[in-house]
């Protein structure tokens, strides 16, 4: 079977004039000697006239879920796609013989979309293609949001029947830079004191200890009032603590003061570096795990094994010039004085700075996406009744005592879109140092020796540079 295609303006008119449905033609096909050549290709919601150079008698369509038909004369059909699909038109002569048989394919009008995907998306290189029944977008585009808003805008032609074949172009890596940088001070002072009074009666030794500061147990008691008369008190290895004994005859009287002030200054930085691609989720730990035990219902014991240290995972989305980052990211710690003891298990608790956020910024931009700062400030004060209330002497019934912390944390992040270079212009730590031979141990006393051969290119211009001092990765 052959077929030719005719395009004509007296078809299209007559087409036109017929046509009663709101379809518009998009060709003629002319049937010539029975035969078909190629198959009818009909655009979803559009028109072909299929016309025969034979007069025909009966027409049938096998599916006319996928394609309509209507007799508009003799020799001429009019076709009209409705759904994406395949089918067949079938052409019977007066006599029930066969004419031909005419392979129909409706496909999503992909004109109509083209013409909102340069509206939408102008400057961008998409190309769609129709396939069976569903639509292929291909081209590299400038972005990931281009390939999801042309994804979004051809489903509403061919709902869940897009295949992508899209991709990004450029430089699509990431490169994420986290700096935590946390200042804790504190700083407790304390003022206290306790008056001791011993004597000897008929039935043995009386002794009194006063004050407000808690030196109640029996060895502190015992080293107050041991000794012979005028013997100084010791003081079990109390900071900031004097103790003064007086006896006459055999009666002593000690006093215990304690004035303690204490200070300390806690500096952390970490910055971990990560990169990952446009879409991507890259995920660093540099850490270790914690040993916890947990009982099941049946009460056995197994070890759960907790990450800590510094961790950061994100995602990021590059959307034209600007990069969108999904990241969470964690400093933590064992912190010794948070603890719990079960069954001859001790378990520490964990000192956490995290955050978890969505940023958008450029390329070599820098954004503070966390920041805190705490005072905490306690003091407490307590005395003897009505002793402490006495003036001047009411001092030695009482003690007083204050806490006072403050923090600063700051979280930032910097984002830059990286390419990858060749390995030897990177330089590394281990580039400027190596092992000292054992003349330069044991000699020199020199524990670790220069670099031999300076290395070429960009790392060797690194490794030649002088880097004494508090920063980098070599310290003196």
């Amino acid at each position: 079977m052959n077929f030719k295609t005719l395009f004509g303006a007296a078809a299209l008119g007559l087409g036109l004039t017929t046509l009663t449905a709101p379809a518009t033609l998009a060709e003629t096909l002319r049937v010539l000697s029975g035969s078909a050549s190629r198959d009818l290709a009909v655009p979803m919601n559009r028109a072909v006239i299929v016309e025969s150079d034979v007069p025909f008698a009966e027409l049938s369509i096998a599916n006319p879920g996928i394609a309509d038909i209507s007799t508009l004369s003799e020799r001429t059909i009019y076709v009209l796609g409705k759904a994406p699909g395949r089918t067949t038109l079938t052409l019977l002569a007066a006599d029930g013989s066969l004419i031909t048989n005419v392979e129909v394919q409706v496909t999503a009008d992909v004109s109509e979309l083209k013409e909102r995907l340069r509206e939408v998306l102008p400057g961008e290189p998409i190309e769609v293609r129709p396939a069976n029944d569903g639509l292929v977008l291909s081209g590299i585009v400038s972005s990931a949001q281009a390939i999801d808003r042309a994804i979004d805008l051809a489903q509403r032609y061919a709902p869940d029947r897009v295949s992508n074949l899209m991709s990004v172009g450029g430089t699509q890596q990431v490169m994420l830079k986290v700096r935590f940088a946390e200042m804790s001070r504190s700083v407790r002072k304390s003022l206290s004191a306790s008056l001791a009074v011993n004597g000897t009666s008929n039935n043995g030794n009386v002794g009194v200890l006063g004050g407000s500061n808690g030196y109640t147990s029996d060895s502190q008691i015992s080293n107050l009032f041991d000794g012979a008369s005028g013997t100084r008190p010791s003081i079990d290895g109390s900071a900031g603590a004097l103790a003064i004994g007086v006896g006459a005859g055999s009666v002593e009287f000690a006093i215990l003061l304690e004035a303690l002030e204490s200070k300390g200054f806690i500096r952390t930085l970490a910055e971990p570096n990560l990169t990952a691609l446009s879409g991507q989720e890259a995920s660093f730990l540099a850490g270790g795990e914690y040993p916890v035990p947990t009982a099941n219902d049946n009460g056995n014991v197994s070890v759960e094994f907790k990450p800590f240290g510094i961790s950061l995972a994100f995602t990021p989305r590059v959307i034209g010039e600007n990069i969108n980052l999904r990241l969470s990211a964690e400093v933590s710690g064992l912190d010794s004085t948070i603890s719990y003891t079960d069954a001859g298990f001790t378990i520490n608790g964990f000192s956490t700075r995290s955050t978890a956020t969505t940023v958008e910024m450029r390329d070599g931009e820098s954004i503070a996406i966390a920041g805190l700062i705490q005072d905490d400030f306690t003091d407490n004060s307590s005395q003897v009744p009505w002793l402490g209330d006495i003036p001047v002497l009411g001092a030695l019934f009482r003690s007083a005592d204050y806490q006072r912390d403050q923090s600063e944390l700051v979280i930032v992040v910097s984002a830059h879109l990286v390419s990858p270079t060749r390995g030897e212009t990177l330089a590394l730590p281990t580039d400027r140092v190596r092992p000292p031979t054992e003349r330069e141990l044991f000699l020199h006393g020199k524990t670790a020796a220069g670099a031999g051969t300076p290395l070429r290119g960009g790392a060797g211009e690194v490794a030649r540079q002088d880097f004494s001092g508090s920063y980098g990765y070599v310290m003196e």
